[in-house]
This record gives C-alpha cells, structure tokens and sequence, in this order.
C-alpha cells in the first residue's frame, strides 16, 4: 500500500510541474473526481473511446489473409505497445506518463481503412478540399468528430482534452503546405489547433510528442518485424548474412533514411545481426517464440534507453517537460531502427501480389466516396448526418463523407462498398 501511495505522489508532484495552461481545457469543465489529475481524465477518455475500439479491425501491416492465426497485431495493439513504451520513456525523462501514454494511444486515432494505403486513397478522393492526413484526421477526432464534450453553441469540442494532451499527440503541429507531405490539421479545424499551440505558436513539438514520436517508431520498426516473422515471410536466417540485406539497405534508403551513406548502413547491418539476442532462425517452436520476444524487448531496451541517455547528456537530469528540452535520439539508433522498418517494407508491403490488392483497397475507398456522397446524405450514420444538412457548399458535403469513410473498419468499408454497388 505504501508502494502505491509513494507512486501516486510521485504522479501528482510530476503534474505540478505542468502550468494551468498546459491543462486548461477548449470548453472548460469542473473536475470530476477528488484527486485524479488533469491528465489521468484525458487518459480515460481516449482509452473509452469510440475511435479507439476501431482500431481493433484496422489491420496494421501482416492481416488475416497473410497468416492462419490471430497473432498479428492491429492498429489497436500496435498503439497499446506504443503507449506502454512511451509511458516508461516519458517517466524516466520527468515528463507525465499519463500524458503521454495519452499521447501515444491517440496518435493513430485518425487512420483509415487499409492503413497508408487508405490514407493515399482518401488524399486523392479529398483532393479538392485540402487532402487527407491521418494525423490531421485524428487532431480532428479529438477536437470535433468524438462524442464527448458539446460547446455552448450546440457544436462538438471533440473528446476536450487539455491544451498539452491534445499537444503532446500532435507529430506534425503545421497546417498542409507545399514541400511536406505531412501535416497536422485541416484548414477548417485551424481554431481548435491555435487555440492548443498557445504560447508556442512556432512549429516547434514539445518533448512529449517527440517521444510519442519514437515510441511509435520503436513499437512499429519492432513489433512488425516479429509479426513477419512468425507469418512465415521474413527468414531470420537469410538476415543473418549481411550480404543478403541488400535490398532491404534499398528500401531503407527508398523510405527512411533517404541520407544515409552506404557505411552507416553497413554498420547498422552489422550491429543489429551481431547483437547476442539476434536468433539465427526461427521455426515456431517454444524456444524460439521465447528467442523472437526476447529479441523484441533487447531491442525496444536498446532503442529507448540509448534515447535517455542522449537526451540526459544534453539536457541534464532534471525533469523534462513541454518545451524545456528535446529528445535526442543517436543517429545510430535511428539507423537501426531504419533497417528494421525497412525489413518488413521489403519483405511484407512490397511482396509479390501486396500491390494488386492495394489497387483493389484503393478502389473501393473512392467509389465508397462517390456512393455516400450520391446519396444525398442519407446514407450516412447518424451522427454525421446533421453535419451535412448544416453544410454550406459541397466542399463541406465531401469533408464530412471523408470524415465517415475513414471512420470505418478495414471490414466494414467492404461491407458498406458492397451495399452502395447494390443500392
């Protein structure tokens, strides 16, 4: 007992060093509950969220198709790994680990369908209008689309988590521009994203979104390596051989580490297969699931803790919050973790027939468009709806079928897909 109340004490001495700013909400709101912070609700609300039950059938890189078992991770799984290891890293360097455990199971709220793909999709089918953007997708889940928080004039203020929350799980704080592909928020949602930038009205991320940042480069570069391997797709005994990840040195380069030098390569290689838990194969026994897990969790150690101590040497060992320092990462370690991002690129979303299926996904995401939008509306779910009878030209129409159709499950879009080609 006297383990937990240290530990609660210690979470409310690291709230304190966040300022009233920092936890003021967009629609003010009295606590709820003696004692339980401003951060621990945020935490709650993204955690019963209708969004983030979804993620559950939003397959994350190996599906049901690539392997006959109900191992591969979903986007669900994949953002309760981020957050654990987000919470710890944010711990160690003084940050709130609510806060950016929150952060951290946020950030893929706003995905759609068929991952990447589906966001490629829904920028082209949203073209018009300013694009799609996942990330722009789930600021604007947080702050309008989830049922939460209604404003004084009747509209929604989202999920209405605090100014550093809704912060903390922005990667990309700027609006689309040319040059960046990336960006954090749509022109029709720049009041709430203002609103959340003060003080810091420059591009700058505070520390918490820049782990969360890594958390999800670890958690993806890591644990997808262990889904494709136990898919059967990626042979841990081929990359034991350097001269075997020549193609995967390509696509690192292709889709990562656009400036990384042959050498540093190289030595990434080297490194990653000479670690003592890297295993020579893997043939699904027990002995070697237990060798892929531990490998799994060397690795995230590696990664997270080379991170502190860099960030530590930079910035000191006091606590690290908001905009007092940046998380320093070795360029290494991001090589590294470049690599084994690149592995599954190679061998799981760049194999053969990963293309025409593609095709087929991208396919349906834009005729779904054009089906619900042909509908007048009425074939929307509820709650989207009255959006499109308050909207004002047929920008705003198209904005809110974007809105429903990224909403959907991998699932539930071929359902919908189907009914609209019979409708």
């Amino acid at each position: 007992m006297s383990v937990r109340h240290g530990s609660v004490v210690r979470v409310k001495e690291t709230v304190a060093r966040y300022d009233d700013a920092s936890r003021a909400r967009w629609v003010n709101e009295p606590p709820k509950r003696p004692g339980r912070t401003a951060f621990e609700r945020d935490r709650a609300r993204v955690v019963h969220s209708s969004a983030l039950r979804r993620l559950g059938a939003k397959t994350q890189v190996v599906g049901p198709a690539d392997v006959d078992s109900d191992f591969p991770r979903t986007r669900l799984t994949h953002s309760l790994e981020c957050a654990q290891v987000g919470r710890e890293l944010g711990a160690a360097l003084g940050c709130d680990p609510d806060l950016v455990e929150t952060a951290c199971l946020a950030h893929d709220l706003g995905h759609p369908p068929f991952g990447h793909n589906g966001e490629d999709a829904l920028d082209q089918a949203a073209a018009a209008i300013g694009g799609f953007e996942g990330n722009a997708q789930s600021f604007r889940l947080l702050t309008r689309l989830e049922a939460k928080t209604v404003r004084d004039d009747g509209g929604s203020a989202g999920l209405n988590l605090t100014r550093a929350s809704l912060d903390a799980a922005t990667k990309y704080p700027w609006p689309k521009r040319a040059g960046s592909l990336k960006f954090g928020v749509y022109a029709d949602d720049l009041e709430a994203f203002g609103w959340m930038r003060q003080p810091e009205p420059d591009e700058r991320r505070c520390i918490e979104a820049q782990v969360m940042d890594w958390a999800d480069d670890v958690a993806y570069s890591v644990h997808d390596l262990e889904d494709g391997v136990e898919a059967g797709l990626i042979k841990l005994d081929q990359l034991s051989d350097p001269g075997a990840w020549h193609d995967v040195r390509a696509a690192a380069v292709e889709f990562y580490l656009p400036d990384a030098g042959e050498a540093e390569l190289d030595a990434g290689v080297r490194d990653l297969i000479a670690l003592p838990c890297w295993p020579a194969a893997h043939d699904g026994t027990l002995s070697s699931l237990a060798a892929l897990k531990n490998l799994t969790s060397q690795l995230i150690g590696r990664f997270c803790e080379r991170a502190e101590a860099a960030t530590r040497e930079a910035f000191g060992r006091g606590p690290l919050t908001r905009y007092e320092a940046d998380l320093v990462v070795p360029r290494e370690i991001r090589v590294e973790c470049g690599l084994l991002k690149a592995v599954t690129a190679h061998y799981v979303m760049n194999r053969e027939g990963v293309a025409a299926v593609r095709g087929r996904q991208r396919t349906v995401l834009r005729e779904l468009v054009d089906q619900l939008y042909a509908t007048d509306g009425g074939a929307l779910e509820p709650l989207f709806r009255p959006t499109w009878a308050a909207a004002s030209d047929d920008a705003a129409r198209l904005r809110v079928v974007i809105d429903q159709v990224a909403s959907l499950t991998d699932t539930s879009a071929v359902i919908w897909h189907r009914r609209g080609e019979h409708r």
